[in-house]
């Protein structure tokens, strides 16, 4: 007998597994959040999941970073007005030009740094202050500092010589006079082609500057500091000054870079003082309590370059340049003498002719000035 079920229809069949069945698979899945559950409860945790963090607020780096950059704008901007504001505030005036015989150009840079005697733009308070006598009181205009400021091209150093007042020297078109007097026949433009030939040296930048703005620039950097080793007494420069150290404003430093009656070398002693002065006055404008100072970096701006005239040709830049190069006074990075000189004629000094065009031909070819050429008294 068979199975009970084969060959008869009851309604069941029993159940028979599949061919090659597949492994199950166990997927959770996650339910979604429940419209009931409030934000922040994790479904199925049992606890608060810690909120979010807000959104970084950037408003206020956004902010800063736009005042900055305007900051940096108005800076960039302010700069380059001023500079052009100083550039245009100089006085220029043909002083070089080519001429006939005018001497080749050498080796390195030539300038020539005028001191005017010139009374212009002072009162007659101011005149008399500063001990120069007015204008009406001083026939013509003539230049009580000469000075000649070589700057190499290779790593020798730059040279400040001072060509005293009193050289006889020949004046084109007017013989042979004082090198001063060049000025006051043909301004800066003869001085220029005086200084060229009696040098053979060719001056590629002039810069002239006056009584009254030598004076002003002292009193904007808050005076000078010098070391004098005697007492200097002149009532022709107007000045008394103890020895020792001091602070000389602008009347005494004035007085003091004119004085020669006081001095038994005279005209010596008042150019090596000269020289001594420029170099520190030029450090004192350098340093960093005029540089950093808006009290005296602003007058020194605005009062400098108005009392300087430079030829046609020349820029701030240049300016710049020089004065970097005669901080160097100070600290000996720049050899400073006088022209050799070797007698008098009639109040007039004569140059060692020898030894002078030995100095100006080490100038022209960048070599060093040997000691042998160095004068100072």
């Amino acid at each position: 007998m068979g199975q009970p079920w084969q060959g008869a229809d009851y309604g069941y069949e029993p159940h028979r597994p599949p061919v090659n069945p597949r492994p199950h698979q166990h997927t959770r899945v996650m339910p979604g959040p429940r419209p009931d559950m409030p934000a922040g409860y994790r479904q199925g945790g049992g606890g608060r999941r810690r909120p979010p963090a807000p959104p970084r607020r950037r408003g206020g780096w956004r902010l800063f970073r736009r005042i900055f950059a305007i900051l940096v704008v108005l800076f960039i901007v302010g700069g380059v007005a001023m500079w052009f504001y100083m550039d245009s505030s100089l006085h220029r005036v043909s002083a070089l030009s080519d001429y006939a015989g005018r001497p080749a150009q050498g080796a390195g840079t030539n300038w020539l740094i005028v001191g005017s005697d010139s009374r212009q733009g002072l009162t007659d308070a101011q005149a008399a202050q500063l001990h120069t006598g007015d204008a009406d009181a001083v026939a013509g205009a003539r230049t009580d500092t000469i000075m000649l400021v070589h700057l190499p091209d290779n790593d020798t150093k730059p040279t400040m010589v001072s060509l005293l007042r009193d050289s006889l020297v020949p004046i084109p078109g007017h013989g042979s006079n004082k090198i001063n007097a060049a000025y006051a026949f043909g301004g800066p433009a003869l001085l220029v082609k005086t200084v060229e030939q009696a040098t053979g040296l060719r001056i590629d930048h002039y810069a002239e500057i006056g009584l009254g703005g030598f004076a002003n620039v002292v009193d904007d950097v808050g005076g000078v500091t010098m070391c004098l080793p005697q007492a200097v007494q002149d009532s022709y420069a107007g000045i008394n000054l103890p020895a020792g150290c001091q602070n000389l404003n602008g009347a005494n430093a004035l007085g003091y870079v004119r004085s020669r009656h006081a001095f038994a070398a005279s005209d010596f002693a008042r150019t090596q003082h000269q020289r001594e002065f420029l170099g520190a006055l030029s450090s004192k404008i350098a340093s960093p309590g005029t540089f950093l100072n808006p009290i005296r970096l602003f007058p020194v701006l605005f009062d400098l370059p108005g009392n300087l005239t430079v030829d046609n040709g020349d820029h701030l830049q240049n300016l710049i340049g020089l004065g970097w190069s005669m901080r160097g006074i100070a600290d000996g990075s720049l050899v400073t003498t006088a022209v050799p000189v070797s007698g008098s004629s009639k109040g007039s000094l004569l140059w060692d002719k020898t030894k002078s065009r030995e100095l100006f031909n080490d100038l022209n070819t960048d070599q060093a000035v040997p000691s042998s050429l160095i004068t100072t008294t």
